[in-house]
């Protein structure tokens, strides 16, 4: 297994990786909508949040020498069920047909108080 690390996305906050290698599947940890260059959320809203957490994911992938449309699986991690078609509207920006696989829950607290987490499995 080999840790995937990028500059352009925020560090874990715990002892884990952004994303690990196994045996060319790559494990997208949950991406949080923090703004690396900021350290802050990128927003107060989901969509701002929505957006990052993507944004987040799409480096680590470029990190591993992939693309969005490697990803074959996504989880997504909502405060607030209520913002699912908003979600839905940033996350189809991101991706093109055929789209991963994908579940989506509300939960009762995100780090951080965040609005939404994403990760990701792609396959090289």
């Amino acid at each position: 297994m080999k840790a995937i690390n990028s500059t352009k996305a925020p560090s874990a906050i715990g002892p884990y990786s952004q994303a690990v290698d196994k045996d060319g599947f790559i494990f997208v940890s949950g991406q949080l909508p923090i703004d690396e260059t900021t350290g802050a959320f990128a927003g107060d809203d989901i969509a701002s949040q929505a957006k990052q957490s993507l944004q987040n994911i799409k480096y680590i992938l470029e990190e591993a020498g992939l693309e969005m449309k490697d990803i074959s699986k996504t989880t997504i991690l909502l405060k607030n069920i209520e913002d699912f078609a908003i979600v839905n509207e940033i996350y189809g920006q991101f991706f093109t047909a055929p789209y991963p696989a994908r579940a989506t829950y509300e939960v009762a607290r995100l780090p951080k108080d965040a609005l939404i987490e994403i990760e990701a499995i792609a396959k090289r």
